[in-house]
Protein backbone atom coordinates (compact mmCIF):
# COMPACT_ATOMS: atom_id res chain seq x y z
CA UNK A 1 0.00 0.00 0.00
CA UNK A 2 2.51 2.11 0.64
CA UNK A 3 4.58 1.65 -2.92
CA UNK A 4 1.17 2.69 -4.00
CA UNK A 5 1.07 6.30 -2.40
CA UNK A 6 4.45 6.76 -3.48
CA UNK A 7 4.68 5.90 -7.00
CA UNK A 8 0.86 7.85 -6.81
CA UNK A 9 2.49 10.71 -5.43
CA UNK A 10 5.22 10.71 -7.36
CA UNK A 11 3.28 10.75 -10.94
CA UNK A 12 0.90 13.45 -9.52
CA UNK A 13 4.15 15.80 -8.70
CA UNK A 14 5.67 15.12 -12.00
CA UNK A 15 3.39 17.55 -14.19
CA UNK A 16 4.54 20.34 -11.45
CA UNK A 17 8.32 19.45 -12.34
CA UNK A 18 8.09 19.60 -15.50
CA UNK A 19 6.33 23.40 -15.84
CA UNK A 20 9.57 24.04 -13.69
CA UNK A 21 11.90 23.40 -15.52
CA UNK A 22 10.40 24.70 -18.39
CA UNK A 23 10.00 27.85 -16.77
CA UNK A 24 13.61 28.06 -15.76
CA UNK A 25 14.57 27.28 -19.78
CA UNK A 26 12.43 30.17 -20.62
CA UNK A 27 14.37 33.31 -21.61
CA UNK A 28 14.07 36.22 -19.05
CA UNK A 29 13.96 39.53 -20.10
CA UNK A 30 14.68 43.05 -17.92
CA UNK A 31 13.16 46.25 -19.23
CA UNK A 32 14.01 49.55 -18.42
CA UNK A 33 11.96 52.78 -20.26
CA UNK A 34 10.34 55.80 -19.88
CA UNK A 35 7.45 58.50 -21.26
CA UNK A 36 8.33 61.25 -23.66
CA UNK A 37 6.53 64.16 -24.89
CA UNK A 38 6.71 63.60 -29.17
CA UNK A 39 6.73 66.03 -31.93
CA UNK A 40 3.60 66.24 -34.22
CA UNK A 41 3.61 66.34 -38.01
CA UNK A 42 0.92 69.47 -37.71
CA UNK A 43 3.39 71.37 -35.36
CA UNK A 44 2.52 70.89 -31.51
CA UNK A 45 4.02 73.24 -29.51
CA UNK A 46 6.32 72.83 -26.61
CA UNK A 47 9.36 70.72 -26.05
CA UNK A 48 10.12 67.39 -27.41
CA UNK A 49 11.34 64.36 -26.35
CA UNK A 50 11.05 65.60 -22.37
CA UNK A 51 10.43 63.33 -19.60
CA UNK A 52 6.55 63.43 -18.65
CA UNK A 53 3.26 61.83 -18.29
CA UNK A 54 0.66 64.07 -18.50
CA UNK A 55 -0.48 65.07 -22.25
CA UNK A 56 -3.59 66.61 -23.90
CA UNK A 57 -5.64 65.22 -26.63
CA UNK A 58 -3.76 64.76 -30.07
CA UNK A 59 -0.31 65.66 -28.10
CA UNK A 60 2.08 62.39 -29.50
CA UNK A 61 3.20 60.09 -26.80
CA UNK A 62 6.40 58.37 -27.11
CA UNK A 63 7.19 55.12 -25.14
CA UNK A 64 10.97 54.74 -25.17
CA UNK A 65 11.93 51.00 -24.08
CA UNK A 66 15.58 49.44 -23.60
CA UNK A 67 15.04 45.15 -23.13
CA UNK A 68 17.97 43.49 -22.11
CA UNK A 69 19.10 39.71 -21.55
CA UNK A 70 20.52 37.80 -18.48
CA UNK A 71 23.87 39.21 -19.19
CA UNK A 72 22.82 42.78 -19.29
CA UNK A 73 23.35 43.18 -23.15
CA UNK A 74 20.95 45.10 -24.63
CA UNK A 75 18.54 43.36 -27.48
CA UNK A 76 17.97 44.65 -30.80
CA UNK A 77 16.21 43.87 -33.52
CA UNK A 78 18.37 41.37 -34.96
CA UNK A 79 17.89 39.50 -31.17
CA UNK A 80 13.80 39.99 -30.79
CA UNK A 81 10.98 39.59 -33.00
CA UNK A 82 9.09 42.26 -31.46
CA UNK A 83 8.44 44.46 -28.96
CA UNK A 84 4.75 46.34 -28.77
CA UNK A 85 2.87 48.26 -25.87
CA UNK A 86 -0.39 47.56 -25.38
CA UNK A 87 -2.81 50.25 -24.07
CA UNK A 88 -6.29 49.30 -21.61
CA UNK A 89 -8.86 48.92 -24.53
CA UNK A 90 -6.41 46.64 -26.61
CA UNK A 91 -5.20 49.18 -28.70
CA UNK A 92 -1.47 48.20 -29.82
CA UNK A 93 1.68 49.79 -31.00
CA UNK A 94 4.56 48.04 -32.30
CA UNK A 95 8.09 49.57 -31.73
CA UNK A 96 10.74 49.81 -33.84
CA UNK A 97 14.56 50.10 -32.76
CA UNK A 98 16.67 52.53 -33.94
CA UNK A 99 19.79 54.63 -33.02
CA UNK A 100 19.06 57.87 -31.44
CA UNK A 101 18.99 60.89 -31.97
CA UNK A 102 17.19 60.82 -35.10
CA UNK A 103 19.22 61.63 -38.15
CA UNK A 104 17.38 64.85 -38.57
CA UNK A 105 18.84 65.89 -34.61
CA UNK A 106 22.06 64.71 -35.45
CA UNK A 107 22.98 67.45 -38.12
CA UNK A 108 20.60 70.49 -37.00
CA UNK A 109 22.60 69.99 -33.81
CA UNK A 110 25.98 69.11 -35.79
CA UNK A 111 26.39 66.10 -33.85
CA UNK A 112 29.42 63.23 -34.17
CA UNK A 113 26.74 60.55 -34.45
CA UNK A 114 24.01 58.65 -32.70
CA UNK A 115 25.05 58.11 -28.61
CA UNK A 116 22.69 55.54 -28.11
CA UNK A 117 20.06 52.75 -29.25
CA UNK A 118 16.38 51.53 -28.17
CA UNK A 119 12.63 50.51 -28.69
CA UNK A 120 10.51 53.26 -29.09
CA UNK A 121 6.42 53.20 -30.04
CA UNK A 122 4.20 56.58 -31.17
CA UNK A 123 0.79 57.07 -29.76
CA UNK A 124 -1.17 60.26 -30.82
CA UNK A 125 -4.18 60.45 -28.38
CA UNK A 126 -7.22 60.92 -30.38
CA UNK A 127 -9.53 64.15 -29.62
CA UNK A 128 -12.57 61.77 -28.55
CA UNK A 129 -9.68 59.78 -26.15
CA UNK A 130 -11.20 60.29 -22.27
CA UNK A 131 -9.63 61.81 -19.75
CA UNK A 132 -8.00 60.05 -16.81
CA UNK A 133 -4.90 57.64 -16.72
CA UNK A 134 -4.25 55.10 -18.77
CA UNK A 135 -2.60 51.56 -18.11
CA UNK A 136 -0.53 50.12 -20.59
CA UNK A 137 1.85 46.81 -20.50
CA UNK A 138 4.63 46.24 -22.82
CA UNK A 139 5.08 42.34 -24.80
CA UNK A 140 8.87 40.92 -26.11
CA UNK A 141 8.74 38.35 -28.69
CA UNK A 142 12.43 36.54 -29.79
CA UNK A 143 12.93 35.09 -32.25
CA UNK A 144 11.98 31.28 -31.00
CA UNK A 145 8.41 33.23 -30.19
CA UNK A 146 8.58 33.18 -26.41
CA UNK A 147 7.28 36.32 -25.04
CA UNK A 148 7.09 38.23 -21.62
CA UNK A 149 5.18 40.76 -20.30
CA UNK A 150 6.58 43.81 -18.31
CA UNK A 151 3.56 46.67 -17.06
CA UNK A 152 4.46 49.57 -14.54
CA UNK A 153 3.69 50.23 -10.99
CA UNK A 154 0.18 49.40 -10.28
CA UNK A 155 -0.40 52.58 -9.35
CA UNK A 156 -2.42 55.53 -11.10
CA UNK A 157 0.62 58.03 -10.83
CA UNK A 158 3.02 55.75 -12.53
CA UNK A 159 0.81 56.18 -15.68
CA UNK A 160 0.29 58.39 -18.68
CA UNK A 161 -2.73 60.67 -17.86
CA UNK A 162 -4.65 62.22 -20.59
CA UNK A 163 -5.69 65.60 -19.49
CA UNK A 164 -8.94 67.91 -20.75
CA UNK A 165 -8.29 70.44 -23.51
CA UNK A 166 -6.11 69.62 -27.01
CA UNK A 167 -2.60 70.69 -27.29
CA UNK A 168 -2.23 73.50 -29.24
CA UNK A 169 -0.60 74.03 -32.52
CA UNK A 170 2.01 77.15 -33.99
CA UNK A 171 -0.07 79.54 -37.06
CA UNK A 172 2.17 78.81 -40.42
Amino acid sequence: MRKIMVVSAALLALPALCDVARAQAAPKFFFEGDIVRGNTPDGATGPVCVLANQFKRRENVIFRIRVRDVTGQPLDANALKSVVVQLMGGQTFAARFASRPPANVIAALKLPGPTDAWWTAAWRIPQDFPTGSVTYKVTVTDLQGNTQDWAPFNDPRSWPTVLDGEVEFRKP
